[in-house]
């Protein structure tokens, strides 16, 4: 694959380990399985400013910042991060993010999260939920076609890509998909808007387009999921399973193309379909 993932850097813990367990009908005959691990991470600005701690899986740590930087709308653009750095701190890790002083500024107005936010939510320990009229940017331009097949492509070409739920069968994935359906970038993570803000910061890193492709996910479409695609400018989303209300209000309002319950075999548009072709 290309875009951004030469950047990867090798874990500084170890994403899954081995157990042997046993089935419940057989006691006697164990069974080797692989479990993935989530762990602690700290974000802490410009070593002066906490801001809560999330569940991850540990990889691709420098990508989550600059994605969650983004969709948090901590900053606007990749510029206005300084640094990432990655700090082992026993029980857990810590990213020591350096933004530019305005966006420092205007963070140390907000709250920090009030609690630790779990593989399983986007959003946490905010202090409140952004509504389909207040996301912080403006609707995405129409344009950029797509043809039906170049989707199912991508959808075919995903497990494949799927290196670490291959081994572990329990990590999401979110991948980008050329407009012809080459799936260019992945990331996982046991969390579904983590390795959605995983794969942002790692195009954000590689100053790619936001738009120009398709966003594939594992997981369903819930309303963190598409307040971040939005914030980046992602025009077309692909979600193996079902969406939101409250999901589709917000993509529909942003003209933003979901297709989702997207099975090889039968995918359902939801809105946007203009954007495709060949239908």
């Amino acid at each position: 694959m290309g875009e951004g993932s030469g950047t990867r850097l090798s874990p500084l813990r170890p994403l899954f380990e081995t157990l042997d367990v046993t089935a419940l009908d057989s006691p006697d005959a164990p069974v080797a399985l692989n479990v993935a691990d989530e762990v602690p991470v700290r974000l802490v600005f410009n070593d002066i400013f906490p801001h809560g701690t999330m569940m991850l899986t540990p990889d691709d740590l420098e990508d989550f910042a600059f994605g969650y930087c983004l969709t948090e709308q901590i900053v606007q653009g990749v510029e206005q991060i300084r640094s990432v750095r990655v700090v082992d701190e026993g029980d857990g890790l810590a990213l020591h993010i350096v933004i530019t002083g305005e966006r420092l500024t205007l963070l140390l107005r907000r709250r920090p999260r009030a609690q630790t936010g779990h593989s399983s939510c986007g959003l946490c320990g905010s202090d409140d939920v952004p509504t389909p009229e207040d996301v912080g940017c403006a609707p995405l331009a129409w344009g950029g076609e797509i043809a039906a097949e170049a989707v199912l492509d991508a959808l075919h070409a995903l497990e494949a890509c799927q290196t670490l739920n291959a081994a572990t069968r329990m990590v999401h994935g979110a991948a980008w998909a050329d407009p012809q359906g080459r799936i260019l970038l992945i990331r996982e993570d046991i969390g579904r808007h983590n390795a959605l803000d995983k794969l942002i910061g790692a195009r954000m890193r590689a100053h790619a387009r936001p738009s120009a492709g398709i966003c594939v996910l594992t997981s369903r479409y819930s309303f963190e999921m598409a307040l971040k695609t939005v914030r980046a400018g992602m025009d077309m989303v692909v979600a193996v399973s079902a969406p939101t209300g409250r999901a589709l209000r917000l993509a529909e309002s942003m003209n933003q193309t979901v297709i989702a319950i997207a099975r090889p075999h039968r995918q359902f548009v939801f809105c946007g379909g203009q954007r495709l072709v060949g239908r």
